[in-house]
């Protein structure tokens, strides 16, 4: 019996620890995109479809698609975009977008790390070739 109630709380203590630290938008992606991304993907930024319309142009003015709401950055992660994020944020090719993800290289692990554990199912395929128990493990939760 003793060793039940210690297996018992063990896995509560486990299953506590790990649902406090589940990252959401909230808690913690809207505050690294706010201090890190939104000069360029804030409120100010076009739309994906303008930004599309004339891409040449904006990323001359440094600035990407909005993406400074939960819906808008959804866009890039789930659908109709999806990966998109993924691929600029998982990239350390000049031009992507993990150099901006912290002022060094510790943070911006950090940070990476917090918008993988955000996505869950992180993924650089394109929604296309995405396979449906991959498109479900993408959690981006609230």
């Amino acid at each position: 019996m003793k060793k039940l109630v210690v297996i018992i709380a063990v896995s509560v203590l486990f299953a506590s620890v790990a649902y406090a630290t589940e990252a959401t938008y909230r808690e913690h992606i809207k505050t690294i995109f706010d201090a890190q991304c939104s000069a360029c993907h804030g409120e100010s930024a076009p739309e994906y479809k303008a930004f599309k319309l004339d891409k040449e142009k904006w990323i001359s003015e440094g600035v990407g698609p909005r993406m400074d709401s939960y819906t808008y950055l959804v866009y890039f992660t789930g659908w109709p975009d999806t990966g998109a994020l993924m691929r600029r944020l998982d990239d350390t090719k000049p031009g992507n977008m993990y150099e901006h993800l912290g002022d060094n290289e510790e943070e911006r692990q950090q940070n990476l790390a917090l918008f993988k554990s955000w996505v869950g199912g992180w993924t650089l395929k394109r929604f296309k070739d995405l396979t449906i128990e991959e498109l479900a493990a993408i959690k981006v939760t609230y």
